[in-house]
């Protein structure tokens, strides 16, 4: 697995020993080998060689996981393996303990006191990823999506809808929305004319009347378990191709009607000048039998795809605190409709607000007839 953004390196607690097992990953773990790079990101730091990726969970508390303690970062580290296997098995290898050895010192595996455990990856060609090759080229084929669409298609067929998942989902869309509305609040001297009062007063109220079609799908088994944070950058096209780095630490944050999530990675793709990318797989989904919302039910409030008049950028869900105003990409402008089963003659109005420590957004339908 690699990376497509560096990102920047965000506080983190240094205590807990995270300081000594980051020196000892970065200059003591492979003596033999150059250097490896380091990615970190809010929840973990992922070490990068040339063929493999160690990914170390930070000892801190978030807001959706606390991960200080040991046990908790050991059955995160299980789970994230459990649930990656299932789009990306040859690329999730396994567990490997880093260890207190008897002198004192630091190893990776072995004899001694375990003291953290690591995610090992193969390290994914940074060039394949999807957001890659719509920002630097070769753009990717219809062959290529397909293929992924079909690998997508695969597993969701292998996905049962626990109960209450509809419920759970619209309650979960409910929370993001007035967390995307309070941010965009706090930021609104910044997004400029093209936001009106109206959007930020009507969007809970067509979110509100969602609800009913929301449950239909979900009685119908259309809302279950996906990839929870499916974003180009999460996408390789290897072949076959694969996605990872599925949501692991919020069972809820997985659950989702697959057209809302094969949207919201379609957004991302469009805003990259690919817009022929969201209705390719939607319809691949329709054909495959998962019925599309029906035209007339606005359907999605993304906290995936989130789009800025720049680069894509995205806010985790386990980071709700919004980005530094000062630091916001300009607004977006109402975004190309939707021809896709399910978007259209509804129009997406989308803004995004990206930092490089911390990105917030909310992608919010304007429910205006074309």
């Amino acid at each position: 697995m690699t990376l497509t953004h560096s990102g920047v390196a965000l506080p983190h607690a240094r205590g807990n020993g995270l300081g000594e097992k980051c020196d000892f990953m970065m200059h003591r773990a492979w003596p033999q080998r150059p250097l490896p790079q380091m990615i970190e990101t809010h929840a973990s730091l992922i070490f990068l060689t040339n063929d493999r990726a160690y990914k170390l969970k930070k000892p801190v508390q978030l807001p959706h996981a606390d991960m200080r303690s040991l046990a908790a970062r050991e059955a995160l580290c299980v789970e994230e393996l459990r649930l990656n296997r299932a789009l990306a098995r040859d690329v999730y290898l396994g567990l490997i303990a880093l260890v207190r050895r008897p002198d004192g010192s630091l190893g990776l595996g072995g004899p001694g006191r375990v003291i953290d455990w690591l995610v090992e990856m193969v390290r994914l060609p940074a060039a394949q990823m999807l957001d890659q090759r719509l920002l630097v080229g070769p753009p990717p084929s219809h062959d290529e999506i397909a293929d992924f669409g079909r690998v997508m298609i695969t597993f969701y067929r292998h996905q049962h809808a626990p109960p209450g998942a509809a419920g759970r989902y619209m309650d979960r869309l409910t929370r993001e929305m007035a967390t995307d509305l309070r941010h965009l609040s706090e930021m609104r001297v910044h997004l400029g004319a093209s936001w009106s009062d109206t959007l930020f007063q009507d969007a809970p109220i067509m979110l509100a009347q969602m609800r009913a079609a929301i449950e239909t799908r979900g009685k119908a088994g259309l809302v279950f378990e996906g990839h929870g944070d499916l974003r180009a950058e999460h996408v390789c096209l290897i072949r076959p191709p694969v996605a990872f780095d599925r949501v692991e630490f919020n069972h809820d944050f997985r659950l989702i009607d697959p057209h809302d999530e094969i949207a919201g990675l379609g957004l991302e793709a469009a805003q990259l000048g690919a817009e022929w990318i969201g209705p390719l797989l939607s319809e691949q989904l329709a054909m495959a039998g998962f019925t599309p919302p029906p035209p007339h039910a606005a359907h999605r409030v993304s906290d995936g795809a989130l789009l800025d008049a720049g680069p894509p950028c995205h806010r985790s869900p386990a980071r709700p605190e919004p980005t530094h105003p000062g630091k916001m990409g300009s607004p977006c402008a109402q975004f190309p409709r939707y021809g896709a089963h399910g978007y259209g003659g509804r129009w997406l109005g989308v803004c995004s607000c990206a930092s490089s420590a911390a990105l917030t957004s909310a992608s919010l339908i304007c429910g205006k007839s074309a």
